[in-house]
């Protein structure tokens, strides 16, 4: 894949290089009006051959989420909360009960649209964690998992790498599960605000613009982490090569290759960015609280 098309979406890799490696499965089911797919990825060099570490990463394709109304809304939160909830459970080895602890960590920065999903999802997130402690009656009568919530903003906001913020957070809090929420960028742009992944490997903040940061997985924090997202940009480079394919017009050419480098640290966003982004946000969070805080 060339250097410029990046993106953080596994089902944008191409299914003749998923089935040529050996140590991948894919799958896909529909279910209702939306199209779940999975890609596991087993070994080392499937994973370098790929692009992305060894894991399972969840895409559900859902339309545009900010058209999305009334039973569609309804299941596609059914599905996303079903499908952190047993996450979170095969992670951890243990069910979300009134004993689990879940950090929800908000990632990006909240001034710019296209990068406010996570803190906007945090912000309508409902915590629960110091009713354990405070209000035992109310939290045993909830039946809900014990979820605290954090928006740690960017390295140049706060001057600490995010890594760094959660690393310190988990120790103190000591959660059973840490669930980052970030926008994500995609390689199409169908994509954007049209589907919705979940992955088990973590996340390195600002990777898919190619502004890599300290990575947030298991290793490095000590817990597991299932990282959640939509996309809301891509590469302005990326886009020039899309419609160049679709025109069927040739794109190896080496000087078309330069070209497009030039451009590869432009991203753009749908015009319709801040309804994409105040929307998903919203089914991200409820289907957060659907899986954690709803009376189980």
């Amino acid at each position: 894949m060339l250097e410029y098309a990046r993106s953080d979406l596994a089902c944008e890799i191409s299914q003749r290089e998923i089935e040529s490696l050996q140590g991948t499965e894919w799958s896909e089911r529909q279910i209702g009006p939306f199209r779940k797919s999975t890609l596991r990825i087993r070994d080392p060099e499937s994973a370098r051959r790929l692009g992305k570490p060894c894991g399972t990463y969840q895409t559900v394709d859902c339309g545009k989420l900010h058209r999305l109304t009334g039973e569609r809304e309804a299941l596609l939160i059914r599905l996303l909360a079903g499908e952190l909830r047993g996450m979170a459970e095969r992670l951890s080895g243990r069910r979300p009960d009134g004993s689990f602890g879940v950090l929800v960590a908000g990632l990006g920065n909240a001034e710019l649209t296209a990068d406010a999903i996570g803190p906007k999802t945090v912000g309508r997130l409902t915590a629960t964690r110091h009713l354990r402690q405070y209000e035992q009656e109310l939290y045993r009568a909830m039946g809900c998992s014990a979820l605290s919530a954090l928006a740690p903003g960017v390295l140049g906001q706060t001057g600490i790498e995010t890594a760094e913020l959660l690393r310190g957070t988990v120790r103190c809090v000591r959660p059973d599960l840490l669930l980052v929420v970030d926008a994500l960028s995609a390689r199409s742009c169908a994509r954007l605000g049209s589907t919705v992944q979940i992955s088990d490997v973590g996340i390195e903040p600002g990777s898919g613009v190619g502004n890599h940061r300290a990575a947030i997985t298991k290793k490095s924090m000590g817990i597991p982490v299932i990282a959640l997202g939509v996309p809301t940009v891509v590469s302005s480079a990326t886009l020039v090569l899309e419609a160049l394919e679709a025109a069927g017009i040739q794109t190896e050419a080496p000087s078309l290759d330069r070209v497009l480098k030039k451009g590869q640290s432009f991203f753009v966003s749908p015009k319709e960015s801040d309804v994409i982004v105040d929307r998903a946000s919203y089914l991200l969070a409820e289907s957060i609280g659907r899986a954690f805080t709803d009376g189980f």
